[in-house]
């Protein structure tokens, strides 16, 4: 690992230059961040660091916590599949390279959620998985057949899941699973197929998702892709909540969960909070929207208390799918406030008319909504989810630049609305 940073206080500060490379500690290589951190688990430790000359130099030292070292970025394991419903393969040309980047590294898996195939291991990276106990990590199954999910993921000869999952498993490895469903593919009879085999390994397939199939615009010279419609959804709905009332009875555990989308597809209500469990599939959509209501029916009586926004005019920017619930949560508090606030929806003309959530806007589609309103308000808020780290919109817009193009004041909002009006009104 090369050190990028020898921070002041550091025990090898003075001694080691940034640059270096960090090649064992305790005999053991240094691969990325996950190995270092695993080996700082002794009390002493001894440190094998190359220089930029290529000469090795010997540290010993008593473990602190804290080497105060900081080291480049590791290099992403790359996805080698071609799977037929891609998003990255959806996306037009021209926006800036890192949202070609297509991960499929069971580090980044077992640190931030991110699914993964388990298609591209190596035997090195099974045992150490084991051995490090990276758990619980997220998968793509997206159907269990062999022969489809082969079809599904654009090759020929897949690793059997099945048996890789069982085998993990048995080595103490859990997972959360997801199925991203494409109609009249790997739903029906495939989606129980596959929903039974990966609840024949529960416990240490913890859950699985089910998550409608995501399409754009951009997808000429692609394969043949529908979307699901508001009868499929409701039917994937009632498939699914029967096998939670058979799970739960069995086991405990609902085990298969619905994305928010289903929902909003289909025009059903939403589960309540304790459906969810233990939220597991979070950062896969599935129960965003609840935890937005509770959050908001929990905290909306602070509204009032807001008096520094009394004769504001505050509009939300939000994405089609959450609108009509986001708007039915708010209208009966807004009567009652001194303040006005607004949820207005924004159609996500980049990547059309099949992506309707707020975390995938653009800044232009976002600019254009604001544009229409500028006038109307004291203050737009955009969805928490819409930029990146560097305050990048999907399309490289900077936040920066979008708040020059308005006469209006703008800020980014948190997940939950109440708070983001509180630290308004600071």
């Amino acid at each position: 690992m090369r050190i990028k940073t020898v921070r002041p206080g550091s025990p090898l500060s003075g001694k080691v230059l940034p640059g270096s490379r960090l090649v064992s500690i305790n005999g053991h290589t240094i691969r990325d961040h996950l190995d270092f951190i695993y080996r700082l688990a002794d009390d002493y430790l001894s440190l094998n660091i190359e220089d930029q000359t290529g000469r090795k130099r010997r540290f010993r030292l008593e473990n602190s916590g804290n080497l105060g070292l900081d080291f480049a970025p590791d290099t992403i394991m790359k996805c080698r599949n071609k799977c037929i419903f891609c998003f990255i393969h959806q996306q037009p040309k021209g926006l800036r390279r890192s949202l070609y980047v297509k991960d499929d590294d069971y580090r980044l898996s077992f640190t931030h959620g991110n699914f993964i195939s388990l298609s591209n291991l190596s035997e090195t990276d099974i045992s150490r998985i084991v051995e490090q106990r990276l758990s619980p990590l997220y998968i793509s199954v997206h159907a269990t057949d062999e022969k489809l999910r082969n079809c599904l993921f654009g090759r020929r000869c897949l690793p059997p899941i099945m048996p890789l999952l069982k085998s993990l498993g048995e080595r103490g490895i859990k997972f959360h699973t997801q199925i991203v469903v494409c109609p009249g593919i790997n739903d029906g009879s495939h989606l129980e197929h596959s929903l039974y085999d990966l609840f024949s390994l529960y416990p240490a397939v913890m859950t699985l998702g089910i998550v409608p199939v995501g399409l754009t615009r951009y997808r000429r010279g692609l394969y043949q892709l529908k979307p699901v419609n508001r009868l499929q959804a409701g039917k994937l709905l009632d498939f699914i909540h029967a096998r939670q009332n058979d799970f739960c009875k069995e086991t405990g555990t609902r085990f298969i969960f619905a994305a928010d989308e289903l929902y909003i597809l289909a025009g059903r209500r939403l589960p309540r909070l304790s459906e969810y469990e233990e939220m597991e599939q979070f950062e896969n959509g599935v129960g965003m929207m609840r935890h937005f209501l509770s959050d908001f029916n929990r905290k909306k009586r602070y509204m009032k208390s807001f008096g520094r926004l009394n004769g504001s005019r505050i509009a939300l920017l939000t994405g089609l799918g959450a609108f009509p619930i986001m708007k039915s949560a708010l209208s009966p508090v807004t009567d009652q406030l001194d303040y006005r606030i607004d949820i207005i929806p924004v159609k996500n003309n980049f990547w059309g008319r099949y992506v309707t959530v707020s975390g995938l806007l653009t800044g232009r589609d976002l600019l254009r909504a604001a544009r229409r309103i500028d006038k109307d308000y004291d203050m737009i808020l955009l969805p928490p989810n819409c930029l990146n780290d560097d305050q990048l919109f999907l399309d490289d817009m900077s936040l920066t630049r979008f708040r020059a193009k308005l006469s209006v004041d703008v800020r980014v909002g948190q997940y939950s609305l109440v708070d983001t009006l509180r630290e308004v009104a600071r």
